[in-house]
């Protein structure tokens, strides 16, 4: 790892980079807090493609931080779906409340770390991008970046990995570039400092890059191997009665707040028939009758593969009352815009249908 690196000379050459080559996107257009609290949340995990529509609809539906937080959270949630990792959705949410009921949102990392789910990048990145304020904001592709810059070979997700990243970070920005600075490092990341074969030739920082004189840059940053997926074998019974379908509303945790057919895993030495009369009978309090078996869904998380057996089922009611565990609510749906369903929800469906225009996301979703 070499230490002859000029910090006013690499900010002025990714500056010159960034202007010349950035992409037009709206929250960069029109860095408003909201804008950019919006978008960051959103762009996290997921493909700025996939965003974009989203934006505009929350944008248009919600123009204020204020508006957005007065919002039922059942609304957010529906407006969300298939746009994947709901937790954002609470915690934008969530966010927003706190800052409406500051008066706005804060202009400072210190302050907008104490809105909850609110993390260190996405503090800096809010700070830096709306007010200007010279703070790091560490992401995936900044942290991509400075590592093969720099050639730092340890695990730069440890703690001592951290304080030096945010530290490199700190000493390429400054008063009145900070934003600039923040988007540029995030932009080389997500376009020519690519996790798989790096477009070097394309980088401000070529001939200063000690990775970009490796023969692999890509093994630049040195991460633990992910794990795979773990194998979840799952079941979801589908009661369609003429246009309506029965639905449960999930508590929060996986899939918080989002409708579906009953779904539930598999326990060991269970069939998938007596899974399904359990989540009915102990969840929502209703006995059924187990139909044919329509088919599999497969859905792919972070952390777990979910292979999902669908069967038609006939709900009953029953005397017994359901758990407070697992879902909030319940009842017969038609097919609606206002309703959220997740993704896996929508697959689910989408076999059991004769119709799937009715049931499918307009875009594409990650989970």
């Amino acid at each position: 790892m070499t230490t002859t690196k000029l910090p006013e000379a690499l900010q002025a050459s990714l500056l010159q980079w960034y202007h010349a080559h950035r992409r037009k996107l709206p929250w960069r257009e029109d860095p408003q807090p909201w804008h950019v609290m919006l978008s960051e949340l959103m762009c996290q995990q997921t493909r700025i493609a996939t965003v974009l529509p989203y934006y505009d609809r929350f944008l248009e539906r919600w123009p204020t931080v204020q508006d957005f937080a007065a919002a039922p959270e059942e609304q957010v949630m529906s407006a969300w779906a298939g746009l994947g990792y709901y937790r954002r959705a609470r915690n934008l949410h969530a966010a927003a409340k706190e800052a409406a009921a500051r008066g706005g949102i804060p202009s400072t990392k210190a302050e907008l770390l104490e809105l909850p789910g609110i993390g260190p990048y996405t503090a800096g990145a809010i700070a830096s991008i709306a007010f200007g304020e010279p703070v790091a904001a560490v992401d995936g592709n900044v942290e991509r970046v400075l590592t093969r810059l720099h050639g730092y070979a340890d695990n730069p997700r440890r703690a001592a990995g951290k304080r030096w990243l945010e530290a490199r970070a700190l000493e390429l920005t400054g008063p009145g570039v900070a934003g600039d600075v923040t988007q540029a490092l995030m932009e080389l990341g997500a376009t020519a400092c690519s996790p798989r074969n790096p477009s070097c030739g394309a980088c401000p920082w070529s001939e200063h890059c000690d990775a970009a004189r490796m023969e692999d840059p890509s093994s630049l940053p040195a991460l633990p191997a992910r794990r795979k997926p773990v194998l979840t074998p799952m079941v979801a019974g589908v009661c369609r009665d003429d246009d309506v379908v029965f639905l449960a509303r999930r508590a929060p945790g996986l899939f918080g707040g989002l409708w579906e057919p009953p779904c539930e895993p598999v326990s060991q030495g269970e069939s998938p028939e007596d899974a399904l009369r359990r989540v009915f009978r102990e969840r929502l309090g209703r006995r059924i009758e187990v139909g044919r078996r329509v088919g599999e869904v497969r859905h792919q998380l972070t952390h777990r593969d979910l292979r999902v057996q669908v069967f038609e089922v006939t709900v009953q009611p029953t005397r017994r009352p359901p758990s407070a565990e697992g879902y909030v609510e319940q009842g017969y749906h038609g097919a609606t815009k206002d309703l959220g369903l997740s993704r896996l929800a929508e697959k689910v469906l989408h076999l059991t249908d004769e119709a799937p225009p009715l049931w499918v996301a307009a875009a594409p979703a990650t989970t």
